[in-house]
């Protein structure tokens, strides 16, 4: 069954057709979650509160992009949590890095272990990056280098007008190209600049 069969069916209230959109969305809304806040669990809630949210509301889905309506939800519950966080900071044990790969898409069997090791601390030092940036960036930023979505997708994710989309998804290039700059020493040597070697 496609996609829009499923949205047809889910607006109806099957609850398996909306199961079987969330088995096409859960990984990009989970990982568009992670990027946003960080944290495996705090990505996991918002992931999955997100969903609920959204099966809650699909009698009043308009149409259009399904993918683009999640991850506005999805983006909406890390809103949320990041207020939550604002208000009432904490530090959780279960947030000490781990050894996970955050993208099982990108693993290459004939990898070699420096270039695992090497595109993990890559990997870790950009997800520093982003969460330096301000929230309103961030997700921008996700959504468009992350997530692959275009403009025009994230702004109908987000309900921001379109040149703000570009303005903000700018800015936030350019801070984390300042921020990758002002460590280029942790950066991998082939992602220097020639002068820095």
């Amino acid at each position: 069954m496609d996609e829009q069969a499923l949205v047809a069916s889910a607006r109806k209230g099957d609850a398996r057709a909306f199961n079987q959109l969330v088995m096409l969305h859960q990984s990009m809304a989970y990982n568009l979650a992670y990027r946003i806040l960080g944290s495996e669990d705090a990505a996991a809630d918002a992931t999955q509160d997100a969903f609920i949210s959204a099966f809650k509301a699909m009698s009043r889905f308009r149409g259009g992009s399904f993918k683009a309506w999640v991850m506005r939800i999805v983006t909406n519950a890390c809103y949320d949590q990041l207020r939550a966080r604002q208000r009432r900071p904490t530090t959780s044990l279960d947030d000490i890095e781990g050894d996970v790969d955050h993208t099982p898409y990108l693993l290459d069997p004939s990898e070699q272990p420096d270039e695992y090791v090497e595109r993990q601390e890559l990997d870790r030092l950009i997800q520093s990056a982003i969460l330096t940036l301000p929230a309103d960036q961030r997700i921008v930023l996700v959504l468009s280098d992350v997530q692959g979505m275009n403009y025009q997708e994230i702004a109908e994710s987000t309900g921001l007008a379109l040149g703000t989309v570009k303005s903000r998804l700018s800015r936030a290039r350019a801070r984390l190209r300042d921020y990758l700059l002002d460590r280029r020493e942790l950066l991998p040597m082939h992602y220097r600049l020639r002068g820095d070697e």
